[in-house]
């Protein structure tokens, strides 16, 4: 049995051109049939893997098997090849490292120097990881001798870097094989390597650029999902990804990615994924199925994406055919700079464009404790100097108080008064308008505070406890019960839930409110994403908005919450530094203000805080 299918026309709103696509369905046996793309024509790439994607789909249906001509035949093109007339780069090494980030191992790397590099201009970048065996296989000096001659590309010098062994102690004992371990391991740690040692050491020889525009860096495997990370952790120092058969799969934590793409703001890279559906498919993910899944992450999330699927298996034979255009496609439009992407569609829609974190204040030792009065004006502290200093609607600065014994969280009333948590002087103070202070409860190390018509709740995290300030100044302990290091603190609009942070764990508790002030139903209800460098969220300062949502600063980022518990939008941190609160402030209440190391920031978004006393407020009822 023969069926053909004729230049069937397949349109799609995001990609406009038509697509022919030839079908071949042959029946083999009494019950195995095979589902033959002859081929694909198209004026759009992204349409050839569409076309690809649907074939796949219908193969499914039809409980048939897909080809592509002969499997994983993947000649190489011309650009792979040496050209006459084309100046030939020269590859030096194996130079030796021995790095100090990764204690105790070794390692080589080759640089390729193109032969229209000149000193007086600083070269683009590309890394690339597996060393020059990797290279090698991709044709790498010779594709980028091509390249960088015909214009596709810019003067770019490669480095090619092994990973790291720790040598045998002895001859009866086996080495230390770094690569997983360096590779599939999210976190920074790999991208410091490069920065802080790599780089530095090649830029001895040879002048490279530093600007994040001008670097790539690509790997296969292991090495395909380190090239992403390091692009992903250090967007300021790279942003041209190329990724074959990437490991987006479970060796060690690197299933996380899709996910964390789908909810950390987007970020200025540019990424081509390639893989076949032959791939690998053992304990630790299925590698075809995770590619897919990165790819519709990125394309979801706006990202820059290209990609070449195929049916080859965990090899460099389709990659090595296609790394020409995956190369020309990473540069083109180069020097045009590589823009962050916008998602059209988020569910919890808070960002605006060209609205990123901005500098407000500077030269702190350490900034806490944010709060806004009700017009506004935005206070905060700085604890170890003991001072609270004021930023007015113009964004001026002044100091507020001084000798404040230490204070850490603050909170206006709805009597218009500042309340601080006096850490040092184990007391709880009120500020008036003019800045002076009057003590409202002693005994109470406190470090964050939640004001709400009942009275206020109080973290102790030496305690390891949350205590209620009652309008008669009574104290109670209203939860001692599984905090590890209680720390921010924070009621829901309508005063009925309140919400404490443990900095030492990934979930945020929330309890029910009762009239007398007391707790009642705690839940671990929130669930926070940790940063890789640590299994401890760093939870710390909160504030809500008047949909409900729960604001968190971590070690990862300003995680966004819906009321359910559940996180939507990670919003990157202004700075490598400790995150430390947040809240709403400005004129209209829809501008953050984070306190972040020695510094103080702010960010406009789609949203609108509490100002102090309008509440209570009932937020929309949560979507399910």
């Amino acid at each position: 049995m023969l069926l053909r299918t004729r230049q069937a026309s397949l349109t799609r709103p995001a990609t406009p051109p038509f697509h022919v696509l030839h079908l071949r369905l042959r029946q083999c046996g009494p019950s195995l049939c095979r589902l033959r793309i002859d081929s694909v024509s198209s004026n759009r790439r992204e349409g050839t893997a569409w076309i690809r994607q649907l074939a796949l789909a219908m193969a499914a249906l039809l409980g048939v098997a897909l080809t592509a001509g002969a499997q994983n035949d993947y000649p190489l093109t011309d650009d792979s090849k040496p050209k006459a007339g084309v100046p030939q780069g020269r590859v030096e090494g194996p130079f030796q490292w021995k790095s100090r980030i990764y204690a105790g191992t070794v390692r080589d790397y080759w640089i390729y120097v193109p032969a229209q590099y000149k000193e007086s201009s600083p070269a683009c970048v590309l890394v690339v990881q597996d060393g020059i065996g990797r290279a090698r296989a991709w044709r790498l000096p010779t594709v980028m001798d091509n390249l960088i001659h015909a214009g596709d590309m810019p003067v770019t010098i490669g480095i090619f870097i092994a990973p790291g062994i720790v040598p045998a102690p002895h001859a009866n004992a086996q080495p230390r094989f770094n690569r997983s371990f360096e590779y599939d391991s999210l976190g920074d740690r790999y991208a410091r390597f490069l920065l802080e040692e790599i780089l530095p050491e090649v830029n001895k020889r040879y002048r490279l650029s530093d600007d994040p525009n001008d670097r790539a860096i690509a790997g296969a495997s292991s090495g395909g999902i380190c090239a992403f990370n390091v692009a992903w952790e250090r967007p300021d120092a790279f942003r041209r990804v190329y990724s074959s058969i990437g490991t987006f799969v479970a060796l060690r934590d690197g299933h996380d990615l899709p996910s964390l793409v789908r909810k950390c703001e987007p970020k200025p890279i540019r990424v081509y994924l390639q893989d076949g559906n032959h791939d690998l498919n053992i304990y630790a993910g299925d590698w075809w199925v995770a590619n897919q899944r990165m790819f519709s992450a990125l394309r979801w999330a706006g990202y820059d994406v290209a990609h070449a699927w195929g049916t080859g298996g965990h090899d460099s034979k389709q990659s090595a055919a296609i790394t020409p255009e995956a190369l020309r496609w990473l540069w083109r439009d180069y020097p045009k700079p590589i823009r962050r992407g916008a998602t059209p569609h988020r569910r919890t829609d808070l960002l605006l464009p060209d609205e990123p974190w901005q500098l407000v204040g500077e030269g702190y030792r350490f900034t806490e404790g944010p709060a806004a009065n009700a017009r506004g004006e935005v206070f905060f502290t700085d604890v170890p100097e003991s001072k609270i200093y004021r930023i007015d609607l113009q964004g001026k600065i002044t100091l507020f108080a001084e000798n404040t014994g230490g204070a850490n969280g603050l909170m206006f009333g709805a009597d218009g008064r500042l309340y601080a948590c006096a850490g040092k002087k184990r007391q709880l103070v009120a500020y008036t308008p003019d800045g002076k202070a009057q003590v409202v409860a002693k005994d109470i190390q406190g470090n964050d505070l939640a004001i709400t018509p009942m009275g206020i709740y109080v973290t102790e995290p030496s305690k390891k406890r949350v205590v209620f300030v009652g309008k008669d100044g009574s104290i109670q302990s209203v939860d001692a019960r599984g905090l590890d290091f209680p720390n921010g603190v924070i009621a829901s609009p309508d005063f009925t839930h309140l919400y404490v942070a443990d900095t030492r764990r990934h979930r945020t508790n929330v309890y029910q409110i009762q009239p007398d002030g007391s707790l009642r139903y705690k839940e671990p209800m929130v669930h926070l994403h940790l940063s890789p460098e640590s299994n401890q969220s760093g939870a710390d300062g909160m504030c809500v908005d008047q949909s409900g949502r729960l604001y968190v600063t971590t070690r990862l980022g300003l995680q966004v919450c819906d009321q359910l518990g559940r996180v939507h939008l990670i919003l990157e941190k202004p700075q490598r530094a400790w995150l430390s609160n947040v809240t709403f402030g400005g004129p209209q209440f829809d501008t953050l203000y984070v306190t972040c190391g020695d510094k103080v920031y702010r960010r406009r978004i789609k949203a609108k805080g509490l100002r102090p006393g309008a509440g209570p407020i009932k937020p929309p009822k949560p979507r399910l």
